[in-house]
Formats: structure tokens, C-alpha cells, sequence
């Protein structure tokens, strides 16, 4: 049941949907196996495998809505979620927002699974864990670590005619690396939708080397200062500044896209000129579901175009009220970039630092997009074009609006699954001017 074909799937949301007594109903089928293996101090810590299927249904009568979940899917159970979804709707008020379902959508498959990843096994998720904690053992370093992969399906429906069915799959892991005296951390990630391109030997190494090169750090003075943050660094603030591309936020003045006396900054020039951002579904190596969380088609979007904020997002409600046309959501974020690595671009640095990864993000001001939050795993003083030393993590406060208006030089794009970002991102590493740092950090 947990990777139900097409055509069952189908079937199984058409007798939903004709159970249904209410003006309108939808429903969505989900279900996928996900294997994981944990680890702390160098021994694996817990191993699982997880097998779900999930039937929501929505149903409405005039603007009241309810909604009711399931996990069994017999003649009886999808009678009795059908009932109970009609029973809250009757009992609820009325949404004054309340949109109906979706017309019937054309989506164009992506390629969102892979065999291969699908197949993992236990032994080759031990594997992993492996070869993350035997080089650390071997090098008086200690790991903890996660890896997880996710194969699944996902089919929906509604009493419009609309159907869209799918399969995903994807594989990822995080690791966190100290020094045995814990004066040294490093840190990687690595997401993928083919595991034929997963080299846990090579990623294992990066965070070894952070830790390693970390150790024994020094206080700078907080300040503004030449930054190269890497593509994990980076992709926790742009992720973060998307939440502010929501129309309705920045037409009722509370966004840093609002524009005064009313209305957005739509074809506004809001960024430095080598800014570009966009969403595609269908992106090689990049690929997210063809439909949002409503059910609506995605389309390839230009975000930001030379600087330029090319979209926003609508939410069905808020694009009726303006007479505008809604999209899907977008399910991936990807910043066009240079082709310098991170390493160039330290040699190409008179005084600068290096920001492994930005941490515990939090906004600010809305208004701005001021965020403040700290750098951790590896954070360098660089002089001259070398890494000269550690230094201890700071607290920072910055825009990323005023960050991607400080750019000195972008870099070749790397994929990532940041925490806390609905998005898939393939994101640069960038060098940036004045970035501001508040205070010091004693964690490593």
C-alpha cells in the first residue's frame, strides 16, 4: 500500500469523491517508505524504517469547511473520513476567505524519483554511517550524524475532474564533526534525488577538515566586515527572505516589499544587478512535485530577474481580490551564480571571513528583512588570500536585501535542503562587503 500505482490510487480518491455528499470535495493520497540511520560519538545510535500511506480529505458546503484524515482503506473506513470531514464542515463557520477546489490542472511530470534511491537498504544506510565514523575514529574526531531516504507517491483529486499522481524519491544526510577536546567543529550536508550522485567518503572529508582547522580559535572584534559564505551560509538567509515574497504582506504594508502610499515592488529594481532567481520544476537535478500544496500547476518563474523582483506569490484569495492570476507555489529556489569555488575565492580575498553555515535564523524586522542569527561549524579569518586562523562564532544582524545589494563575487551553485526552508535550493557561494557582525559567540 505504501507505493500504490496510478492507477489504484485513482481509483481509490474516485470512490472518495463519489462518497461525498458536500458542494465539493478533495482528496489526497500519500504514502512512502523512509529508512534512517542515526549517529552520535562515533556508534550508531538508532536505525528505522517507517511505512506510511495517509488519505486527507476536504470537503465543504458553501464557505464552512472540514476536513478529516485516515490511514486505512477499506469500503468502511473511506465511508466513515468521508462523514466525519461532512460532520466538521457542518459545524464549522464560515471561512470569509474561502476559495473553491481547483479546476482541473494540466501538470507536466517531473522527474522527481530514482530507482536506485527508492531501493536503499539497511546495509547500505550502515554503510554510510560507516564511512562517516571510521575516518573520524581514525583521527581522534568525533561524529554525529543522520541519514535519511525517502521513497514515495502522492495522488490528488478533486469533484472538479482535477487529478495529478506522482512518485518522489531523495536521500539526505548531515553531519556534525568535533575535535576529541571539543575546541573544533566542522559540518556538511548532502541532499540528492539520485544516490549515484551521494559520496558520503567525500563529504565526511569536508567536515573533518572544518573541525580540524577549527580548533583553538580567536575573539575578533565584531564589526562590519568582507564575508564569503558559503552556499549553506547563504541559502539560510535567501530561504528566509522568501517568506516576504507574499503579495498580500507587502500590499497591507508589512514587507520589505512594500511600497509607499500602497502596492508592491513588482518590476522594481530591489537588488545589485548579477541578483537572479528562479523556480523550475523541471530543473535537472532540481526537480520538485509539477503542483503546490493547493494543487496548482507550477510553472518555471522568474523571481528575480538582473535585480529586478520579477514575482510574487498570490494566494488564490488574494489574487482574486486583485485581479490576478495565481500560480503554484514555487518548490525549489535556484540563484544563478559564477563558476568560482569557495577556494578561489579566499585566494582572490585581501582580508575577509569564511562562514561555513548560518545558524538559529530569526527576523527582526519584516519591514527590512533584518534577521539576526550566528555562524557555526568553521568560521576563518582570512588574510591575503589564505586562511590564517579560526575565529570564535559570532551573533550577526543583516539583511539579505542589503546583502545581495553588497556582492563582490558569486560562485558556482551548489543543491541543498536547507533546515526551516520549504524550498530546494542551488544556491552560490558569495563574497559580500560590510556585512555586519554584533557580538561574540562562545558555542564552537
Amino acid at each position: 500500500m505504501t507505493m500504490m500505482s496510478e492507477t489504484d490510487a485513482r481509483t481509490l480518491l474516485d470512490k472518495v469523491i463519489k462518497l461525498s455528499k458536500a458542494d465539493e470535495c478533495s482528496a489526497t493520497l500519500q504514502g512512502g517508505v523512509t529508512g534512517n540511520i542515526r549517529f552520535a560519538r562515533n556508534e550508531v545510535s538508532t536505525s528505522g524504517l517507517v511505512e506510511d500511506t495517509t488519505l486527507v480529505v476536504n470537503v465543504a458546503f458553501g464557505k464552512k469547511v472540514g476536513t478529516a484524515t485516515i490511514g486505512t482503506f477499506d469500503d468502511a473506513s473511506l465511508e466513515r473520513v468521508v462523514r466525519r470531514a461532512e460532520e466538521l464542515a457542518r459545524l464549522a463557520p464560515e471561512n470569509p476567505e474561502f476559495m473553491p477546489t481547483i479546476d482541473k490542472q494540466t501538470y507536466k511530470p517531473s522527474n522527481t524519483f530514482d530507482e536506485g534511491t527508492a531501493k536503499l537498504s539497511p546495509e547500505f544506510r550502515a554503510q554510510v554511517a560507516a564511512d562517516c565514523i571510521e575516518p573520524c575514529r581514525e583521527n581522534q574526531l568525533v561524529a554525529a550524524g543522520f541519514f535519511v531516504d525517502n521513497a514515495g507517491f502522492v495522488a490528488t483529486a478533486n469533484s472538479r475532474g482535477n487529478f495529478g499522481y506522482q512518485k518522489a524519491a531523495s536521500a539526505d544526510l548531515t553531519c556534525t564533526v568535533r575535535t576529541d577536546d571539543e575546541q573544533g567543529s566542522g559540518w556538511v550536508a548532502s541532499n540528492v534525488a539520485d544516490i549515484g550522485k551521494f559520496d558520503a567518503k567525500k563529504s565526511i572529508q569536508t567536515a573533518m577538515s572544518k573541525a580540524k582547522g577549527s580548533r583553538d580559535a580567536k575573539a575578533l572584534e565584531p564589526g562590519k566586515y568582507t564575508v564569503i559564505l558559503e552556499p549553506a551560509a547563504a541559502a539560510g538567509l535567501i530561504g528566509f527572505m522568501m517568506f516576504g515574497f507574499d503579495a498580500r504582506q507587502a500590499d497591507e504594508g508589512r514587507s520589505f516589499l512594500s511600497k509607499k502610499g500602497g502596492g508592491n515592488k513588482i518590476g522594481e529594481k530591489v537588488y545589485d544587478s548579477r541578483v537572479n532567481l528562479y523556480s523550475d520544476p523541471w530543473e535537472p537535478g532540481m526537480e520538485v512535485l509539477p503542483w503546490d500544496d493547493e494543487g496548482l500547476a507550477r510553472e518555471r518563474t522568474q523571481v528575480i530577474k538582473d535585480g529586478v523582483v520579477e514575482y510574487m506569490q498570490y494566494s488564490r484569495f488574494w489574487a482574486k481580490e486583485k485581479e490576478k492570476r495565481a500560480v503554484g507555489q514555487p518548490g525549489n529556489l535556484i540563484m544563478a551564480g559564477g563558476t568560482a569555488s569557495t577556494d578561489e575565492m579566499v585566494k582572490s580575498t585581501k582580508r575577509g571571513i569564511l562562514v561555513t553555515r548560518t545558524w538559529y535564523i530569526r527576523l527582526v524586522d519584516p519591514q527590512t528583512m533584518l534577521l539576526t542569527g550566528l555562524t557555526r561549524d568553521g568560521t576563518f579569518y582570512i588574510e591575503d588570500g589564505e586562511i590564517k586562523y579560526p575565529i570564535k562564532n559570532f551573533r550577526f544582524n543583516e539583511s539579505p536585501v542589503i546583502m545581495l545589494n553588497n556582492i563582490e563575487e558569486l560562485g558556482a551553485a551548489q543543491r541543498l535542503s536547507p533546515d526551516e526552508s520549504p524550498f530546494i535550493m542551488k544556491i552560490p557561494p558569495m563574497k559580500l562587503r560590510d556585512f555586519t557582525f554584533t557580538s561574540l559567540s562562545d558555542a564552537v
